[in-house]
């Protein structure tokens, strides 16, 4: 019997649901203004040199949330280079202002192995080059419940040859959902590609996951995480 994937829409080019929740502060806008322009990745067909080191590593994040796993990874792994994606307005202006003070925000230091992208994540997997990526991140994403809206949820049966293209043998892609329905649907969508070794989720965030937020209120919420690592054969 064919699963709900079955006959699934193309993954839509545009974007959905909000960029932002309510009207930005003078603050949220300088630092969209000023820093975010510091910190975008210049050139994606290039991404390596677009960092302020030579990385050993390049990872990406994508929909990063308020930035709590992207600046924890940077400070444990100082020689990765790391392109966090987000393009909800909320969430860069709150890994923003944890990196630099009001008022400083043209001339404060900036991580030398962060760069950012607020656009769609797909637009810019489109762009890098083949086998550039060491580790992928997706955590806790939008679930789109909605059958009718499954063609939107970034796992999705026709991107997992254009992540495959981007990951190099071996990396690893971290995914981790606290919605059954997404948590049944990636199971689903990858016992049926050969791109990815698929090893069993586990139920409990391993030691190197930074925690975010939105898992903290996951839990308290009642609802059981799951977190799969698989590796790009």
């Amino acid at each position: 019997m064919p699963g709900p994937s079955a006959g699934l829409k193309p993954p839509p080019d545009r974007l959905y649901g909000r960029q932002r929740s309510h009207p930005l502060r003078v603050r949220q806008q300088r630092l969209l203004d000023v820093t975010l322009p510091r910190l975008r990745l210049p050139d994606p067909a290039d991404p390596a040199a677009g960092f302020g080191l030579a990385p050993e590593a390049l990872w990406l994040e994508v929909g990063f949330g308020s930035g709590e796993h992207a600046l924890a990874q940077i400070a444990a792994h100082p020689t990765v280079g790391l392109i966090a994606c987000e393009v909800f307005e909320n969430g860069l202006c709150a890994l923003l202002s944890r990196l630099v003070p009001d008022g400083d925000e043209a001339a404060a230091p900036l991580p030398l192995g962060l760069r950012l992208w607020d656009d769609d994540a797909r637009a810019l997997l489109r762009r890098l080059p083949d086998a550039c990526l060491d580790r992928l991140f997706l955590l806790f994403p939008d679930p789109w419940p909605k059958t009718r809206h499954a063609k939107r949820r970034f796992v999705h049966p026709q991107a997992i040859p254009e992540l495959a293209r981007a990951l190099k043998p071996g990396a690893v892609w971290r995914v981790a959902s606290d919605d059954p329905t997404y948590q049944a649907w990636v199971a689903e969508v990858m016992a049926a590609q050969a791109l990815f070794d698929t090893p069993p989720p586990v139920p409990t965030r391993p030691d190197d996951w930074p925690p975010t937020r939105y898992e903290a209120k996951a839990v308290a919420a009642g609802r059981q995480p799951l977190y799969w690592s698989f590796v790009r054969k």
